[in-house]
């Protein structure tokens, strides 16, 4: 289950980092007099009472008249696509109503809050606080990563390279979320790197229900599996789970109308330091060029910085998403959509640069 969100915004010294330290029990953020002192968005990991584990982020205050206020807004705008709840406080500033506008029109639950700058004790309010986020709390609604793809007793076979990409001595998250649901169903997996594929098929004594591969992968387990033995990806599992797989698979057609030239957006929902064989900054990059046959503009978005205006973008392409909310991938999805730009994800990006989206199973 994805970490409740909870934003806080307000004008510039309304009390947002004083209201995040008190709720958190210790100072997350730096408190001052002096206006603008939260400049990027500051997050806190913390359980709260009947909603479990939450992400609190302290936002810069708008209405800053300094020369990085403009700066600071976008990057607090840019938290509102990953929120769950919005609390404002409001101190009678002329933007409190657009800002609360902006949460309405993305449906985020609000609780709006009088500004607690220079009234003390804060910790008065937090019982209160915590009271009104339990009634907002939106519904999550657990989704198997699996999509009732396998069963009980189904071996599935999961195909996991342990390249120059992945973390030394641990799995990347999709893989242990998946082989932790698959052991709650009740199913039989069976690990092993791509080069191990053969050998750990040939070890079976019945077919598997599902293989399921890391997408960089898809080329050479695609070779490896008979035809009619199912086949998918982690990615493509993460979006049938988190995201619009239908927008994802039809976004996918446009990769056939690129021409050289047209510029290509990567959106990353995390930052990290790349290497020589980074899946979305070189490996699909090379992989477009080649089937367009020249070159394109690529640019790459990491993190929160999802460019405002799309229009200038022939298709994105977004992460497999393992550290992104579900909120944020639709948000995304749906800007996508609003603006016209046809866009898909990693996995089923390489389905189709492979030319097996058709083959792939694509989670109920």
């Amino acid at each position: 289950m994805d970490r409740l969100q909870i934003a806080f915004f307000g004008a510039t010294n309304s009390g947002k980092s004083t209201l995040v330290n008190a709720l958190a029990g210790q100072e997350v953020s730096l408190v001052s007099e002096l206006p603008g002192t939260t400049t990027d968005p500051v997050r806190k990991v913390i359980e709260l009472p009947e909603l479990g584990p939450c992400v609190l982020v302290d936002t810069a205050g708008y209405g800053d008249p300094g020369t990085l206020g403009a700066e600071r807004e976008r990057r607090s705008r840019a938290v509102i696509d990953s929120t769950d709840i919005a609390v404002l406080l409001r101190s009678d500033h002329p933007e409190d109503d657009r800002w609360l506008q902006m949460f309405q029109t993305a449906q985020i639950p609000v609780v709006e809050l009088r500004s607690q700058a220079g009234k003390a004790p804060v910790q008065e309010v937090i019982p209160d606080l915590i009271r009104n986020l339990q009634a907002v709390r939106p519904d999550q609604k657990e989704r198997l990563l699996t999509g009732g793809l396998v069963g009980k007793d189904d071996i599935v076979v999961l195909v996991m390279p342990q390249d120059s990409e992945a973390p030394k001595g641990r799995l990347i998250l999709p893989q242990v979320q998946i082989l932790r649901e698959l052991l709650d169903l009740g199913c039989i997996p069976v690990c092993c790197q791509p080069d191990g594929l053969q050998r750990a098929l040939d070890g079976l004594h019945s077919r598997p229900a599902l293989t399921i591969t890391d997408s960089q992968a898809f080329a050479k387990v695609n070779a490896t599996l008979p035809p009619d033995w199912p086949l998918t990806s982690f990615s493509i599992l993460l979006a049938g789970a988190k995201g619009d797989i239908k927008a994802f698979v039809d976004g996918a057609k446009a990769i056939d109308t690129l021409r050289p030239g047209d510029h290509v957006l990567i959106a990353e929902a995390c930052t990290h330091v790349p290497d020589t064989e980074d899946i979305g900054r070189i490996k699909i990059p090379n992989l477009l060029r080649k089937r367009v046959n020249g070159d394109l503009q690529v640019t790459i978005a990491a993190g929160n910085d999802f460019p405002d205006d799309l229009t200038p973008y022939s298709l994105i392409i977004q992460c497999g998403g393992c550290v992104a909310s579900e909120r944020l991938l639709r948000s995304r999805i749906k800007k996508a959509l609003l603006a016209g730009v046809p866009i898909t994800n990693y996995g089923i990006a390489l389905a189709a640069l492979n030319g097996i989206l058709n083959r792939v199973s694509i989670p109920e």
